[in-house]
């Protein structure tokens, strides 16, 4: 039973609706749209598509329109009376707003020129992201249209922003001059991590498919940057493939174990209907 409506209630999904206008304008400064630089032009280059070897290719960086869009949809749903009060909503709520503050601020340090502070706020978007991912998980949703614009939106999120955070560390670090005789080894041992990442994701969520799809889609265009553009690297490219391929298997795995997981604990908390449905 839910909780008795209360004043935050009122105030928090009114926040979250004005919130998303400022990321969006944000996010319209940093494509260019205002004439201003781009984000990949800003801090000299760093955050471009050939600045490192973790760097995604440019195309990578289109599923922020799904992102916004989703993030939209979301907004407007989200303020609807009858979601509200609702357990999930309360849970994530200020943390959206939180996501959505974090994601301008990050654009607009990028266009600064302060590409230290990119690191710091991208790690606790990451954070912000991992919560809303952990809370979601908890408190099951309760329709179709809720896992597509509540979960789907904030798993694309969290698979892109994973991704997107390896790729922005590796920018700083080498704007700040630590530059390895040979960029292939580190650039793997990261990969790495993100399959950890990755699989680690998949266990918790039991396979939910929207953040595997956008790290599936980041690592994939790593990978794709590697082989076709500079810095070239074969060996990053392939690992970049494997991670792909590991990613996906894990995800597949735990979806597939999420079913009589699933159906043993709704048969403990409904054995009438369990037995009836056994008889069938």
């Amino acid at each position: 039973m839910d909780a008795a409506p209360n004043a935050t209630d009122r105030i928090r999904p009114w926040v979250v609706l004005v919130a998303l206008p400022v990321t969006l304008a944000a996010a319209a400064l940093g494509s260019g749209l205002f004439g201003g630089m781009e984000v990949q032009a800003s801090s000299s280059g760093a955050l471009s598509a050939t600045a490192t070897p973790l760097a995604p290719a440019r195309t990578a960086f289109s599923i922020w329109s799904l992102i916004y869009l989703g993030l939209a949809v979301y907004a407007v749903w989200q303020v609807l009376p009858k979601q509200r009060h609702d357990p999930r909503q309360r849970a994530i709520g200020w943390l959206a707003v939180a996501s959505l503050v974090l994601n301008a601020a990050w654009i607009l340090c990028a266009q600064a020129g302060l590409l230290p502070v990119t690191v710091v706020v991208i790690v606790l978007l990451l954070g912000v992201l991992a919560a809303i991912f952990e809370q979601l998980r908890r408190i099951p949703a309760s329709s179709l249209v809720e896992t597509a614009v509540v979960d789907g939106t904030f798993g694309l999120y969290l698979g892109w922003v994973s991704v997107a955070t390896v790729a922005n560390v590796a920018a700083g670090l080498a704007d700040a001059g630590v530059r390895p005789a040979a960029w292939e080894l580190p650039a793997i041992a990261v990969l790495a991590i993100v399959a950890a990442i990755g699989v680690l994701i998949a266990w918790r969520g039991q396979g939910r498919i929207a953040p595997a799809l956008a790290m599936l889609w980041g690592v994939a265009w790593i990978g794709v940057g590697r082989a076709t553009d500079e810095p070239a690297s074969d060996a990053v490219a392939i690992a970049a493939a494997v991670v792909c391929v590991v990613i996906g298997a894990a995800t597949v795995i735990a979806r597939v174990r999420r079913a009589p997981t699933n159906a043993a604990r709704q048969a403990a908390e409904h054995p009438a209907a369990a037995r009836a449905g056994g008889a069938d």
